[in-house]
Protein backbone atom coordinates (compact mmCIF):
# COMPACT_ATOMS: atom_id res chain seq x y z
CA UNK A 1 0.00 0.00 0.00
CA UNK A 2 1.29 3.42 -0.89
CA UNK A 3 2.18 5.88 1.86
CA UNK A 4 0.08 8.43 -0.05
CA UNK A 5 -3.06 6.56 1.02
CA UNK A 6 -2.71 8.03 4.51
CA UNK A 7 -2.78 11.78 5.07
CA UNK A 8 0.47 13.46 6.06
CA UNK A 9 0.85 16.74 7.91
CA UNK A 10 3.49 19.35 8.58
CA UNK A 11 4.68 19.86 12.14
CA UNK A 12 6.85 22.60 13.62
CA UNK A 13 8.78 21.28 16.61
CA UNK A 14 10.28 23.72 19.10
CA UNK A 15 14.05 23.67 19.42
CA UNK A 16 15.97 24.44 22.60
CA UNK A 17 17.47 27.43 20.76
CA UNK A 18 14.01 29.02 20.40
CA UNK A 19 13.79 28.26 16.69
CA UNK A 20 11.60 25.60 15.08
CA UNK A 21 12.28 22.46 13.02
CA UNK A 22 9.90 21.52 10.20
CA UNK A 23 8.88 17.87 9.93
CA UNK A 24 6.40 15.90 7.83
CA UNK A 25 4.46 12.75 8.68
CA UNK A 26 1.17 11.05 9.50
CA UNK A 27 1.54 11.85 13.22
CA UNK A 28 4.00 13.89 15.29
CA UNK A 29 5.74 10.64 16.27
CA UNK A 30 6.02 9.62 12.62
CA UNK A 31 7.43 13.03 11.75
CA UNK A 32 10.08 12.64 14.46
CA UNK A 33 11.02 9.20 13.12
CA UNK A 34 11.54 10.71 9.68
CA UNK A 35 13.74 13.43 11.21
CA UNK A 36 15.83 10.74 12.95
CA UNK A 37 16.74 9.40 9.52
CA UNK A 38 17.88 12.82 8.31
CA UNK A 39 19.48 14.37 11.41
CA UNK A 40 22.41 13.52 13.66
CA UNK A 41 21.86 12.44 17.27
CA UNK A 42 23.11 15.84 18.45
CA UNK A 43 20.58 17.64 16.23
CA UNK A 44 17.77 15.39 17.50
CA UNK A 45 18.62 16.25 21.10
CA UNK A 46 17.84 19.90 20.33
CA UNK A 47 14.21 19.06 19.45
CA UNK A 48 11.50 19.37 22.12
CA UNK A 49 9.42 16.37 21.03
CA UNK A 50 6.38 17.29 23.10
CA UNK A 51 6.19 20.90 21.88
CA UNK A 52 4.95 21.15 18.33
CA UNK A 53 2.43 22.93 16.13
CA UNK A 54 0.53 21.20 13.34
CA UNK A 55 0.35 23.52 10.32
CA UNK A 56 -1.13 23.56 6.84
CA UNK A 57 1.21 23.81 3.88
CA UNK A 58 -0.44 27.06 2.80
CA UNK A 59 0.53 28.61 6.17
CA UNK A 60 4.20 27.64 5.93
CA UNK A 61 5.33 31.07 4.68
CA UNK A 62 4.14 32.60 7.97
CA UNK A 63 6.62 30.42 9.88
CA UNK A 64 9.73 30.60 7.68
CA UNK A 65 11.32 33.25 9.90
CA UNK A 66 11.10 30.86 12.89
CA UNK A 67 12.92 27.93 11.25
CA UNK A 68 16.33 26.99 12.52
Amino acid sequence: MSSFSNPHYMYLFDLKSGKKKLAYGETPEDALQILRIRLSEQEMQEICADKYLKINQRDLQQHVKDLG
